[in-house]
């Protein structure tokens, strides 16, 4: 089946806390405790579910005075699902490339002030950056090749002024087309994700 923006209109509903501000991304065959390490991250134990993954991170960023960031990571059908609330680590070009190394990411996030960014890494390397509510500019190995698949997911390559909504809900069906991982609330709330904190930077 082939998402599009209309397989994640629950998004809003069921983790409206979490898409306002936060970052997801998708690591093949590299284990959560070890896409912990890759990041510099200290394991902080297990929680269950995304509303309580939400509710941890509120609680970390209040423990840690914002000095540490808060992340969880399970497992989805061969790939690790990383999620920050209210986060940015795995947009960061040096924590892509890291987490990509002899593998690939797929990553895109969103803050409060609506700036956000997809991008895709093989070993190291950007192959794809786009800008959901942009998402006429384009950069990587093949920005161009990707235009139909841009539209068909939901996002308008042509033209900037996207819906923000519609926007992060393309975002979500763009990366199960690159990684075959679906994300449903079931999936997320039966997920029992490894969290951990790593250094501010």
């Amino acid at each position: 089946m082939n998402a599009t923006a209309a397989d994640y209109r629950w998004l809003d509903d069921h983790c409206p806390e979490l898409i306002e501000a936060y970052c997801v991304t998708l690591v093949h065959a590299v284990a959560p405790r070890e896409v912990l390490g890759r990041l510099g991250a200290r394991p902080e134990g297990r929680v269950t579910g995304v509303r309580a993954l939400v509710d941890a991170g509120r609680e970390a960023w209040r423990a840690s005075g914002g000095d540490r960031h808060f992340l969880a990571v399970a497992p989805v059908d061969g790939w690790s699902v990383v999620i920050e609330p209210n986060g940015y680590l795995g947009s960061l070009h040096e924590t892509a490339a890291e987490l990509s190394r002899g593998t690939e990411l797929v990553t895109h996030f969103r803050n409060v002030n609506a700036v956000d960014q997809f991008s895709r890494y093989v070993d190291g390397a950007l192959r794809l950056r786009v800008e959901p509510l942009s998402p006429h500019t384009r950069e990587g190995a093949d920005p161009g090749g990707v235009a139909a698949l841009l539209r068909d997911v939901g996002f308008d390559p042509r033209r900037d002024g996207a819906d923000i909504g519609t926007a992060t809900e393309a975002a979500f069906a763009l990366a199960e087309r690159l990684t075959g991982v679906r994300l449903t609330p079931e999936v997320l709330d039966a997920a029992e994700w490894l969290s951990g904190s790593a250094p501010a930077f």
